[in-house]
């Protein structure tokens, strides 16, 4: 395992001129580029980050570290521009629940755990774990605590209504509305980006949030 030594602080400049050259000939001309300021201080960061967060998961196994492709999905999208301008990855426990998500790029700088979504077979298993007593006030706890302690536990564009066959006054109607449920953490402090003390920085905070992500494990995933 690479240790991380902290992202060049002209990484950021390799994406700044991505999204202004936005062609393959560029791309492939800046390739070793991208894997030396990119991709192998994400992949040395991750394999850290995991190796370390292992302990307080067990005997939960932490997934492979994933790193995102760079390349967009243009499909279904008016927006045809074949590069993203950020670079994204994860440390997963199974598909769309991360024991991290790591986000840098030109439209925003974010870190969190959990599940963006439910799928149609969580979802349902999600609103009844929730409207039981024991394990409703279970995961109501873990998310007062995070709450308390300034991470941003909570879904995200949530339904306007509590689902019907729910008491529409239930007292965690707000979990029930949830389509997803996610942790941020802090930002990053300034210039820690480019240190190798991020790794341990993101474990602080990996394990803080622990308990929400390996519930959703348990129990939802």
């Amino acid at each position: 395992m690479t240790a991380f030594k902290g992202f060049d602080r002209d990484a950021i400049q390799f994406l700044h001129e991505l999204s202004v050259e936005m062609n393959r000939e560029w791309f492939e001309a800046n390739k070793d580029r991208y894997k030396r300021v990119w991709v192998e201080p994400m992949t040395a960061l991750l394999d850290e980050v995991s190796t370390k967060l292992a302990r307080s998961y067990a005997p939960i196994k932490l997934g492979k570290p994933k790193l995102f492709r760079i390349y967009r999905d243009t499909r279904f999208s008016k927006d045809k521009s074949p590069y993203k301008t950020h670079v994204a990855g994860s440390i997963p426990l199974r598909e769309n629940l991360a024991a991290l998500y790591v986000h840098l790029g030109l439209d925003e700088e974010f870190v969190g755990v959990g599940t963006y979504f439910f799928d149609d077979k969580e979802l349902p298993r999600w609103r009844k774990l929730v409207a039981a007593d024991k394990t409703g006030k279970e995961i109501a706890a873990i998310i007062g605590k995070l709450r308390k302690a300034g991470y941003p536990a909570g879904g995200h564009d949530d339904y306007k209504k509590v689902p019907k066959g729910f008491d529409p006054e239930h007292p965690r109607a707000e979990l029930l509305k949830m389509k997803g449920l996610t942790g941020g953490m802090p930002q990053i402090p300034k210039g820690l980006l480019h240190k190798p003390g991020l790794a341990d920085w993101l474990v602080k905070h990996a394990k803080a949030t622990a308990p929400m992500v390996a519930w959703l494990y348990k129990n939802v995933k």
